[in-house]
């Protein structure tokens, strides 16, 4: 074989791994996601089921739930995994996203020193917080919008505390603007009490003296919903590749997935989509 041959074939095998590595590439999504998810553990043990299933990577953004759903809103995720239901329905509505799908749900609880100075321990969390806020004891709020902080104020509204628009307002409440992982840190650290998801609480391993103390109240419930971004609004996306995984993680392949990941026996989320 000629020089000039073998240079042609050179040339032509290294544009079909050009050709093949851009196309592997493209079978990549992001998705803006919650800390909780990421925290948990549930993306490391769900997606690889989902690359393995569909041949699809997933790239993950993990932050506040409200981080997220604006990252959709530029355009900046192809899917949405979050976990603020009002949100969610109002980023559909305004035509950020396609329809929201119910996936999983976990709940919160309220954590706090197993001593429990404040008295909060029983399973109504509005009349925890009330005491909380005319205790001493501190209170460590995530502070950064996400589905977990609105839970909280939703909460602190209801318990009727003097300002319940502005908890910043109640002596020793620590708005820490940090993911879950964080949050938990800091109030294992100053004997402090937080709210949390069930789900990051059994992976946290730096509980110190915090034990669950507010947990079984119906208002407890978190629901965790995924939207595909909307096309319309931000062409780029990768439409086909989001919808595919938004309709595996609510086939019974993906729920029996969710349903399969526990920590200690224990399990983290029960699947409930309606497909």
């Amino acid at each position: 074989m000629g020089f000039a041959m073998k240079s042609v074939l050179a040339f032509l095998f290294a544009v079909g791994l050009s050709v093949s590595g851009h196309a592997q590439e493209q079978r990549v999504i992001v998705m803006a996601s919650t800390t909780s998810t990421e925290q948990s553990g549930l993306f490391a043990h769900l997606l690889p089921a989902f690359k393995q299933a569909s041949g699809i990577a997933v790239r993950v953004v993990a932050q506040g739930t409200g981080q997220a759903l604006d990252m959709g809103r530029r355009g900046d995720a192809d899917v949405v995994f979050v976990h603020d239901q009002v949100a969610e329905e109002k980023f559909v509505t305004d035509g950020f996203g396609l329809a929201r799908r119910a996936v999983m749900f976990n709940d919160f609880v309220l954590v706090g020193p197993s001593s429990d100075p404040a008295g909060v321990r029983g399973q109504d969390v509005v009349a925890g917080l009330s005491k909380l806020s005319s205790a001493k004891a501190v209170f460590v709020s995530r502070g950064d919008k996400s589905g977990t902080h609105a839970a909280e104020l939703r909460f602190w509204k209801a318990a009727a505390i003097p300002n319940p628009d502005d908890p910043a307002s109640i002596t020793n409440y620590r708005a820490c603007g940090c993911g879950m992982g964080p949050a938990l840190n800091i109030a294992s650290s100053v004997d402090g009490y937080a709210l949390t998801d069930r789900g990051t609480w059994l992976s946290f391993k730096n509980r110190g003296n915090l034990a669950v103390l507010v947990e079984g109240d119906k208002r407890l419930f978190n629901q965790y919903g995924v939207i595909v971004v909307n096309p319309a609004k931000h062409p780029h996306t990768k439409t086909a590749l989001a919808q595919a995984f938004s309709d595996w993680v609510v086939s019974p392949e993906g729920q029996s997935s969710i349903a399969a990941y526990k920590i200690g026996g224990e399990q983290l989320f029960f699947p409930n989509a309606k497909n």
